[in-house]
């Protein structure tokens, strides 16, 4: 029996990817979920009724979680179901794709735009669900991250210093919010997806993944499931490890590869 049974967890940007992934694996281990989405109810009702074929209660939640109020609708959607929240994965992220040496291809707003999503999203989702998780006993919040906020990689400058705020963002809440709630991160590497394909470029997209499967230690370019195993990792077995960063990579940064960060 997973120790996530019959427990509630809300998963920001789930519709699709890593999101989507670890909401199915949540269900897995009969753990009741919220899906949301931004944009496209279509795919997050799919995967909510993916889910259900599980034998778990799941609902889809139309909420931008740059919004505060919009942060608190998606938190008491699942305290209206449920009455309880177990855990939190802050998965929701944007970036711009820009070349780090094209200083002139960010603008002001760019970094504005992204830090919204990426770091202040988080902040007030996590906000939002505190007495919830803190209720709970065993209350869980996973940030998705990236080795881009940890090696300087990834899509554009800005993206790669928003994960780094986030990251820093994970030890400070890990001490604010112990012992009730533990905080933690995961940093994916290079993920396989349209999403990466569609901002790299077919070509540049299809070298980086011919690179790190030739090169990392593991020769594995990464899926979302492997990035939703390590979210799993911190939820279901992880009750004595908070401020934590996980670098889901197939050791890529052990490597020197040509790390494109989701």
């Amino acid at each position: 029996m997973s120790k996530l049974e019959g427990k509630v967890a809300i998963v920001t940007g789930s519709s699709s990817g890593i999101g989507a992934a670890t909401v199915r694996q949540l269900a897995d281990r009969g753990c009741n979920v919220v899906i949301n989405y931004s944009r496209s109810q279509t795919p997050a009702e799919t995967v909510a009724e993916e889910c259900r074929a599980k034998g778990v209660e799941a609902i889809a939640v139309k909420a931008n979680v740059g919004e505060e109020a919009e942060c608190l609708r998606l938190v008491a959607a699942a305290k209206d179901r449920w009455g309880r929240l177990d855990a939190l994965v802050n998965n929701a992220g944007t970036t711009k794709f820009v070349a780090h040496d094209d200083l002139d291809g960010l603008a002001p707003q760019d970094f504005l735009d992204i830090y919204k999503i990426n770091v202040v999203a988080a902040y007030m989702m996590i906000r939002a669900a505190r007495p919830l998780l803190k209720a709970s006993g065993d209350g869980s919040v996973v940030n998705v991250s990236s080795i881009a906020g940890v090696m300087g990689t990834g899509s554009s400058i800005a993206y790669a210093a928003s994960k780094g705020a986030l990251n820093t963002m994970t030890l400070s809440l890990a001490r604010a919010l112990g012992p009730e709630i533990r905080v933690n991160t995961v940093c994916p590497g290079f993920v396989q997806g349209d999403w990466l394909r569609q901002g790299m470029g077919a070509e540049r997209y299809d070298a980086t993944k011919a690179a790190l499967e030739a090169t990392t230690p593991l020769r594995r370019a990464g899926g979302p499931e492997h990035m939703a195993e390590a979210i799993l990792m911190f939820l279901e077995a992880g009750s004595h490890i908070t401020g934590e960063f996980l670098m889901a990579d197939g050791g890529g940064h052990l490597a020197g590869s040509p790390l494109k960060a989701r």
